[in-house]
């Protein structure tokens, strides 16, 4: 299956990414793709995502996927029909789930732990 996705050719702490065509099952630094689309540089301010849409829709049609980043780019960029792309990331954080599970069960907070006592002098 190809993917449409981001690979980083940045250095250190400079984030820059080339939008490329690539089967799914290529490893992510191997520099050989079908296709190159676009630049995308987070850290620009104007112009940080550049892609030949023409090319984008070529791909689209033949079958390639484009990754969650990818799709949610181009909806920012107002390309239609990118929303059955587009989903939900899962939560990495355990604290939130802890917390809808107290919630759930009626309780506000979990129960503290009373303070120890300072010594007499």
């Amino acid at each position: 299956m190809l993917r449409i996705r981001l690979q980083r050719i940045g250095r250190k702490k400079k984030p820059n990414y080339r939008i490329i065509v690539v089967e799914h099952t290529a490893a992510a630094k191997k520099s050989k793709y079908a296709e190159q689309l676009g630049t995308y540089n987070p850290l620009a301010k104007k112009d940080a995502f550049k892609i030949d849409q023409g090319k984008f829709s070529e791909w689209v049609k033949k079958g390639a996927k484009p990754t969650n980043t990818i799709a949610r780019l181009m909806k920012g960029m107002g390309v239609k029909d990118m929303e059955p792309f587009i989903y939900e990331m899962k939560s990495r954080g355990k604290k939130k789930e802890v917390k809808a599970a107290a919630e759930a069960a009626g309780q506000a907070k979990p129960a503290e732990a009373p303070a120890p006592e300072a010594p007499k002098s």
